[in-house]
């Protein structure tokens, strides 16, 4: 294998980000008197989630303010009357706490941590992605782990690559390969930086955009192998 230097996305690529925020989602609107509204109210909380997290990727909103207005935009369709700094500040709490790793997460880092190093390269939020990394267990084989909020730019942005890159021992682009579940962020950001990638893909979803990974798989069992291929 030529590839001694591994950046690994976190979220859907070696922890499982759905599971672990549905669980915390339902945990904080306990906590808030709220459970009935959980089932109803959880999937425009992931829109407006998932809309706010796209703006900060393009620099046009700040993760503080993200953080509490994911949660006033949930609570504003339903016209449900709760303090989104506390939903905030309770779900923050619960994430750590539920981690639920990707299937081959722990045998594919062990493997890797053999052959070189692994880094972690994320847009999350820096308390809750140490926290998460410590209670998944995984922290034993990385080497590091690079978040948009201390470098201060966002994947799919070249400085937060060239940013991530630094935290190496060595490193060599043409020794390295970014690992990633999104198209948007991951692979496009390999690209730009001039590196390889592996899309993980374990829906099946079709290719989109210009960006096109050197690997693709399904499973995170078939990485090491897909690496080995000497393209």
């Amino acid at each position: 294998m030529k590839y001694r230097q591994f950046l690994f996305d976190l979220d859907d690529t070696l922890l499982d980000f759905k599971a672990s925020e549905k669980r915390s989602f339902e945990t904080t609107l306990a906590m808030l008197g709220l459970e009935a509204e959980a089932s109803s109210l959880f999937p425009h909380y992931q829109r407006e989630n998932a809309a706010l997290w796209a703006a900060f990727e393009k620099g046009l909103v700040e993760k503080g303010w993200l953080k509490v207005e994911r949660f006033r935009r949930a609570f504003a369709h339903r016209n449900i009357d709760a303090d989104p700094y506390k939903a905030s500040s309770y779900y923050l709490d619960c994430l750590p706490e539920t981690v639920v790793l990707v299937d081959g997460a722990a045998r594919l880092c062990e493997t890797l941590s053999g052959i070189g190093e692994i880094g972690i390269i994320t847009n999350g939020i820096e308390a809750v992605q140490t926290m998460r990394i410590a209670n998944s267990g995984l922290g034993q084989w990385l080497s590091f782990v690079a978040t948009s909020e201390t470098c201060g730019h966002a994947k799919p942005d070249i400085r937060f690559f060239e940013y991530s890159a630094k935290k190496f021992r060595s490193f060599a682009k043409a020794e390295a390969i970014i690992v990633g579940d999104r198209l948007d962020a991951d692979i496009a950001g390999a690209c730009g930086f001039e590196i390889d990638s592996c899309w993980f893909n374990p829906l099946g979803n079709e290719r989109g955009g210009s960006f096109s990974p050197t690997f693709e798989v399904s499973h995170l069992d078939q990485i090491a192998g897909a690496l080995s291929d000497p393209r």
